[in-house]
């Protein structure tokens, strides 16, 4: 069955099966399996980032994110306060552990009068003090609601309590059951890194959680898992909650005039201390790494039931069925066969859909805790790379093998250009604007009946070698080698934006492995000469020419001619390098310093040459610049202003020569420079 695509360019589903029962046999069985090994490794990934080592820390991130994106900003919650003993309540009673227990009685009496809606307590009785008898007689007198705190070893083994520490607290609570006071559990979990993000587990054999107490009749937030739903403050330096220090409440006669920070509010007791009991939460591991202390996460846990707030889980399913959408995706994406920009668009969208869809269901609703978004992102990258490799495997050696047969007899440039286009085979030529650049290794001749021809041929195949492969490197056509000189251009047979850029770099690359070839010269061979570069971008015939049993691709025409003058007259300007001002006009990757206008031999037009900026050059090169403006513009002075700083810098051979030639040249002349 022949393969099709739709008008589009995808392909469609035949194509597909036929493409991958070619591909299954093409590719060969070895490298078939490793390519669903990491397929496979990529859905797991995209299903189990979130509880695979360091992949599980970037998505705890990227869900603080999200959270913290959809964290609803609120004024003061009316409906909860918060008392808390603080340092300033330690320094008070003279305690610090176990807390004073006397100033919570106090409390407790006190704030009893008020008639909150309930009391919660967040402080465990695990150990005898002094003062627990007015303690337990403050909490059988209590007609408010209280809930006084059990945890259970098998459940919390982090508190790591003792026999005799169970022993006392079963019997405090034993002691205070009255109809009034209730046990709660108090024990919140926190990941790895402090951050409690998701309600804790509460088993069938502990009281419901602080909130739960407080807000009875919401049972389905005792099955409850997910994630909580913190809020932020309104104003900068606002709270969510108001939080007063416990001793305000010891008093009889203060305790009344914080009566409306209490009546028909859930009141909360905890500690709010520096060292102990305190987490972040997802918005301040973003920030600033604020903790705040366990009762104020109890709080919000609190107000979440009271909103009515719980996020949705996403089923297990649905992740599976996720994770293999983006391996597949990205597959097919590696597999498409679009122009770059189309690829480059489609990627784009995959990876708007990636990041955008998470926030979208967590601002919904959703609960993306689980929700393996980095886990997509890198599941995504493994099967594209897979899939690509593999595709490119198969095809590099069908390319290369009808490469291969096709280097025997053309050019391997040509031949790889007829590779994308059998038409090219054909002899003929086109009109192309380029960027043309000529070398020329200084001396070489002289040098090469200096030394034996065994290395002559050792220094010249080096030279070149690495001549070619910089050219390559910055995406240029070698043209042909000239002896020790290098003719390359760029603009065709493929022209990009950058061209301008990539010869630029590249004829200054070249200069430099020049410098360094002459500089590293094996022990007994002379001084080798400088390589001199010319570039210059303008219009040339370019094209496959010669015969029907032998052709060229090469470039001819003015171009040409002129960037091979430009590396001649290198000679006569005390440079290594010259480019024209049409080759550097719309370089941004290099810098150049303008050296005046030249007439180079054999050419009527004048050039503007430039030179590259080195290290020697940068401190005076905007300053010569600015200079010749005003020279052109018809300021004489700045003639001797140019001649002053080249006296300025007698190692700067470029710019005592340009100052030299500026002598005998009117502002917006040229200079005819001699001979070739």
């Amino acid at each position: 069955m022949a393969e099709t695509d739709t008008p589009n360019g995808v392909p469609d589903r035949d194509s597909l099966i036929a493409r991958w029962r070619r591909a299954r046999r093409e590719i060969g069985p070895t490298r078939f399996v490793a390519t669903i090994v990491l397929l496979v490794l990529a859905l797991f990934v995209a299903r189990y980032s979130w509880t695979m080592p360091f992949t599980d820390e970037i998505e705890r991130v990227l869900f603080d994110v999200r959270a913290s994106y959809a964290m609803e900003q609120v004024e003061e919650d009316d409906r909860i306060v918060i008392i808390v003993y603080d340092e300033d309540t330690l320094l008070d009673t003279g305690v610090r552990s176990p807390l004073d227990r006397e100033i919570l009685a106090q409390a407790l009496a006190n704030i009893d009068t008020l008639q909150p809606d309930g009391i919660a307590i967040d402080i465990l009785f695990d150990q005898a003090t002094p003062n627990d008898a007015l303690l337990i007689d403050a909490l059988r007198s209590m007609t408010t609601r209280t809930y006084v705190p059990r945890v259970s070893p098998e459940h919390s083994p982090q508190l790591g309590l003792q026999p005799r520490q169970m022993d006392f607290l079963a019997d405090f609570l034993r002691q205070t059951d009255t109809d009034a006071v209730d046990e709660t559990s108090v024990v919140l979990t926190a990941d790895e890194d402090n951050v409690a993000r998701r309600w804790p587990a509460q088993p069938d054999d502990l009281p419901p959680l602080m909130s739960n107490s407080l807000a009875p009749g919401n049972e389905a937030y005792r099955e409850y898992r997910g994630s909580i739903a913190y809020r932020t403050p309104l104003y900068e330096d606002g709270a969510v909650f108001l939080k007063l220090p416990i001793g305000f409440f010891a008093d009889p006669e203060m305790a009344p005039a914080f009566a409306e920070f209490v009546t028909g509010r859930h009141v909360l007791i905890g500690t709010d201390l520096n060292d102990r009991d305190r987490f972040e939460t997802p918005i301040s591991r973003l920030t600033d790494g604020a903790t705040i202390p366990g009762v104020e996460v109890h709080a919000h846990m609190l107000a979440q039931i009271l909103d009515g707030v719980m996020f949705a889980q996403i089923p297990p399913w649905i992740l599976w069925l996720t994770a293999l959408v983006v391996v597949l995706c990205a597959a097919l994406t590696s597999l498409s066969e679009f122009r770059l920009w189309k690829l480059a668009l489609l990627i784009l969208v995959q990876a708007a859909l990636i990041l955008v869809i998470p926030f979208t269901l967590h601002r919904t609703g959703y609960d993306t805790q689980n929700l393996p978004v980095f886990g997509w992102i890198a599941g995504w990258i493994i099967a594209f790379m897979t899939v690509g490799a593999a595709a490119r495997s198969v095809g590099a050696e069908k390319r290369q093998y009808v490469q291969g047969a096709l280097n025997k007899y053309l050019p391997a440039d040509v031949a790889t250009q007829i590779m994308d286009d059998p038409e090219r085979l054909t002899l003929r030529g086109e009109k192309r604007a380029i960027y043309a650049v000529f070398t020329d290794l200084e001396g070489f001749t002289k040098l090469s009946h200096a030394i034996e021809p065994e290395m002559v041929a050792r220094l010249l195949n080096h030279y070149l070698d690495k001549m070619s492969e910089i050219v390559l490197d910055y995406g240029g056509t070698i043209d042909k080698f000239v002896g020790d000189a290098v003719v390359a251009f760029w603009g065709a047979p493929i022209a990009r934006p950058d061209d301008a850029d990539r010869a630029a770099q590249c004829a200054i690359a070249m200069w430099r492995f020049g410098e360094e070839f002459r500089q590293n010269a094996p022990e007994g061979v002379p001084p080798i000469g400088r390589t001199r570069v010319g570039l210059h971008y303008g219009e040339a015939i370019v094209g496959n020419f010669g015969g029907e049993e032998r052709i060229q691709y090469t470039a001819l025409g003015d171009a040409m001619n002129t960037a091979a003058r430009l590396e001649s007259a290198n000679k006569q300007t005390d440079t290594a390098m010259l480019a024209s001002y049409e080759a550097v006009e719309t370089v941004t990757k290099a810098e150049f310093r303008c050296l005046g206008r030249v007439t180079l031999s054999g050419r009527a037009t004048p050039v503007k040459i430039y030179e590259p900026v080195l290290d020697i050059t940068a401190g005076s090169a905007a300053m010569v610049d600015s200079l010749y403006r005003q020279f052109e513009e018809g300021d004489e002075q700045a003639r001797e202003k140019i001649a002053e700083l080249a006296a300025q810098n007698p190692d700067d051979a470029a710019l005592r020569n340009f100052a030299e030639r500026l002598i005998t040249t009117e502002p917006g002349g040229t200079y005819v420079l001699q001979g070739k």
